[in-house]
């Protein structure tokens, strides 16, 4: 069974209960890859999820420490310079923002199949990993 990454995005909306259809959405998914045990992320996600969660959702720094937490239990990709320069490679072959390559990177190395984000096109394939919208 394959491992699902997700990005920040959906971590956000999971934790934003004014968002709406997706807020539902993301707790679903994130809820669906805890019972599967198939969810992964990065040490940038982790990062990411905890500074927009303490400024923009205005969570407690220790709110947001056991958000997570909570997912200890998942698959976590810790980047080191090898995927930094392979990052460089997808940064300049696909055209996508930074730290978006950072991400697909992170994927790739985790032989994920999907990739779970609002921020990149849906159906998009890099490799062997599919971005999939959850909101679309």
């Amino acid at each position: 069974m394959s491992v699902e990454f997700v990005d920040t995005n959906i971590f956000v909306y999971a934790y934003e209960g004014g968002a709406g259809s997706k807020h539902r959405n993301a707790v679903d998914l994130i809820a669906r890859l805890f019972e599967e045990q198939t969810g992964a992320v990065s040490v940038q996600v982790l990062s990411e999820f905890y500074i927009t969660a303490t400024r923009k959702l205005g969570m407690k720094s220790q709110e947001a420490e056991e958000a997570i937490a909570d997912l200890r239990g998942w698959t976590i990709h810790r980047p080191g310079h090898e995927d930094v320069l392979r990052a460089c490679g997808i940064h300049r072959r696909h055209k996508v923002r930074w730290w978006d390559a950072l991400i697909i990177n992170s994927a790739l190395e985790l032989a994920c199949d999907v990739l779970w984000s609002e921020d990149l096109a849906a159906g998009q394939r890099y490799g062997t990993v599919t971005v999939r919208n959850p909101f679309a």
